[in-house]
């Protein structure tokens, strides 16, 4: 994001303008909703740590922040979660990685349900144009892109990602053993996938199919032009 800060000009301020608010909604909700399936399901790690709170000073990692502005890859803070607090130890890991995921498509749906309200009222009664409405709908057109993006980020099944925990529901509890012991050296793996750029044919592909698929259902709906 800020990889030049020499060369930081007005354009690169605008689009941090809008990637800030949209990155903490992100994270946060993202984080949040971990914690709170976990809590749903017995585990009450997160609620004792304070984490099912949408404050987003309450899941932002200082370094993981400084990391995305600098060099374009950070993370949250990590929601805790004890699985032996669990029924089923392997089924409330993955309800709980998954939730996270989820929350950020839903919020990708009310981002074009608020993106083609805006552009109903925008195109049938504005008449001109206006600032503010053209500053929700780039808004709102981030909001979107993002959230799909760090929720099909998030489903790879890379340890210590989301999809991960998915993928180790469905393994044999020895095979499930030594699949998240790589979790060790997951970070350096996702590193190394990052920046020799392996990774964003793939998610650019994946974002794009869920992104038109979000699109095309909503516009059954008459009243939103997306």
């Amino acid at each position: 994001m800020l990889r030049n800060l020499l060369n930081f000009g007005k354009q690169d301020l605008i689009d941090l303008l809008y990637f800030l608010p949209i990155f903490l909604i992100t994270i946060t909700v993202h984080e949040c909703a971990h914690g709170y399936i976990a809590y749903k399901m017995g585990d009450p790690t997160a609620k004792n740590m304070g984490r099912l709170t949408l404050n987003p000073l309450k899941h932002m990692d200082p370094i993981g922040f400084i990391m995305l502005m600098f060099l374009g890859f950070g993370w949250a803070k990590p929601v805790m979660i004890d699985p032996r607090n669990f029924r089923n130890p392997k089924k409330g890991m993955a309800l709980s990685a998954l939730a996270g995921p989820v929350s950020n498509i839903l919020m990708a749906v009310f981002g074009a349900l608020a993106l083609g309200l805006i552009n109903y009222f925008y195109f049938n009664f504005a008449g001109q144009a206006s600032t503010f409405v053209e500053m929700a709908r780039w808004f709102f057109n981030y909001f979107i892109t993002l959230n799909v993006y760090f929720a099909v980020f998030n489903f790879l099944p890379v340890p210590p990602l989301d999809g991960s925990r998915i993928v180790s529901y469905f393994l044999p509890y020895r095979l499930s053993y030594y699949y998240n012991y790589i979790e060790r050296y997951g970070f350096l793996v996702l590193i190394v996938l990052l920046y020799t750029g392996i990774l964003s044919v793939p998610l650019q592909f994946l974002s794009g199919l869920i992104i038109g698929g979000i699109t095309y259902v909503l516009r059954l709906a008459p009243f939103l032009l997306l």
